[in-house]
């Protein structure tokens, strides 16, 4: 049963005197604990889509409903309530604030959700010590290697509790080595919430490990036959 659903989506931008249509009549439908990979050229609209996918941006026409839930319908507070609850965003580059430690990065979600301090500490603290960070809770961004940046990254992406996953190359700028553990990791904790997620990605082995391989061209997303480097 679908959870995550996308329906005759649309999507332009002005560039200067011309209007450029990113996705057209676009359908999409991810089920409960269902991981899809989109892959396409740069370029082609797959961040677009995720931003869309996640109410980040608003689209031009068609829903997009998360459950029983039309976000595309949602007044802007209401929208950004239920995006804060529901969705988790993780990107490629991971957007820590740099001053606060890993554990206040973390927890960041919560505080602004006004859970209180001692239960936002420790739902943070248990994700991070799942993500192999437990002796990193106390470092900053800048003490931290790429990789243990984007566990943090995926910890704040997750404390809430969200249904929906949309990572947006989530290791593109991550080694092979660690790109690869952070893959397992984000599959883990996948299967463990039975999210509905959505993996805009070039990393063919990324790709290869979701449940369905979808590509992005014209528009529009079609089933990916076979993936090539």
């Amino acid at each position: 049963m679908s959870f995550l659903t996308a329906t005759h989506l649309n999507k332009s931008y002005h560039v200067g005197t011309e209007r450029l249509h990113v996705l057209r009549d676009l359908d999409l439908s991810v089920g409960r604990g269902e991981m899809v990979a989109v892959v396409g050229a740069s370029g082609v609209g797959k961040s677009t889509l995720l931003h869309l996918l996640g109410g980040l941006d608003r689209l031009d026409s068609g829903s997009v409903c998360v459950g029983e839930h039309d976000i595309s319908m949602l007044a802007e507070p209401a929208l950004v309530a239920f995006r804060n609850a529901h969705i988790g965003f993780v990107f490629q580059f991971h957007h820590l604030l740099p001053e606060f430690s890993a554990l206040e990065n973390a927890e960041m979600p919560l505080r602004i959700a006004r859970v209180a301090p001692a239960e936002a500490r420790a739902r943070a603290t248990a994700i991070l010590q799942r993500l192999g960070l437990g002796d990193r809770l106390m470092h900053r961004p800048g003490m931290l290697s790429g990789g243990e940046q984007q566990r943090v990254a995926v910890a704040r992406a997750l404390v809430t509790g969200p249904t929906v996953l949309l990572a947006d190359e989530p290791t593109g700028d991550l080694d092979e080595q660690t790109a690869d553990t952070l893959h397992g990791l984000l599959r883990e904790m996948h299967r463990e919430r039975q999210l509905s997620s959505v993996i805009a990605t070039h990393n063919l082995r990324l790709a290869a490990s979701c449940d369905r391989v979808l590509r992005l061209e014209g528009g529009h997303l079609i089933e990916a036959q076979r993936l090539e480097e």
